[in-house]
């Protein structure tokens, strides 16, 4: 397999000022994904260093991490020790995508919940058949990290995607965590939205504690049929919140709370 790194990305400086296109990391991942789809960087081969990618395309490396990041949950690279990001010998498979912008589009994040609705509520229902003991105390762990940010004063938003995510740990599946982490960096902004639209409602954090409780406590029972229905509830009940959150979160993305 090839070795030395590949041909230089397409991008420039000028390309990433679009902003129509998305942010900066989703400029550069399609700027990337296109140089991998093009055949021009073969499987094994490197990927440009990430000073290197920076300067290519003007941005920042936290920019640069999550387009990589993003290319290795779509399975496209791998970190090699020794090598450091190279393309994957799969990468040219055709891979399953979500090409929507969620910053600022209610329509595209109501598509992504209602994918993340039947992925949360199988994977409650088999952590409830499979989970281990000490899996159900990081679901708990979890659950109680979300009340710990919010007494702090924090969204909570990452501490949300946690708990979920260990809940995927617990099917004995390894691909609901992988599935549930490409998911994740789109679910992510239909959940900051309903959590800043909570801190103006406290009766729904209530309610959404209360859903997340119904869950934890249902797999805990070891009941896979309400902790399906548990989870299925509580996806609804996020797409009813996000219908009514407060228009000026769609106006002002740049306003929500980080």
């Amino acid at each position: 397999m090839p070795s030395s790194d590949s041909t230089s990305p397409p991008g420039s400086r000028a390309s990433l000022k679009d902003a129509s296109k998305g942010t900066l990391a989703d400029q550069v991942t399609t700027a990337l994904k296109a140089h991998i789809a093009s055949g021009d960087a073969l499987p094994g081969s490197r990927l440009p260093t990430e000073p290197v990618l920076c300067e290519r395309y003007g941005v920042s490396r936290t920019v640069i991490r999550e387009a990589i990041s993003r290319l290795k949950s779509a399975g496209l690279v791998e970190v090699r020790q020794g090598s450091g990001t190279v393309v994957s010998e799969g990468a040219h498979i055709k891979a399953f995508t979500i090409d929507l912008d969620v910053c600022g589009s209610i329509d595209a994040v109501l598509r992504v919940t209602e994918l993340r609705r039947g992925i949360e509520g199988e994977a409650a229902a088999l952590a409830a058949q499979r989970h281990t003991l000490q899996q159900l105390e990081v679901i708990e762990r979890a659950l109680k990290a979300i009340d710990t940010a919010e007494h702090e004063g924090r969204d909570g938003v990452q501490e949300d995607l946690d708990f979920h995510l260990s809940i995927s740990h617990a099917t004995g599946n390894p691909l609901y965590p992988s599935l549930h982490e490409f998911i994740a960096q789109f679910v992510k902004e239909a959940i900051r939205i309903t959590r800043s639209n909570e801190e103006r409602r406290r009766d729904m954090a209530k309610t959404v504690r209360i859903e997340h409780v119904a869950i934890y406590e249902a797999i805990a029972a070891r009941d896979p049929d309400a902790a399906r229905y548990a989870a299925l509830t509580h996806i609804h009940n996020a797409v009813e919140r996000l219908k009514s959150a407060d228009p000026t979160f769609w106006q002002n993305p740049g306003s929500r709370n980080a």
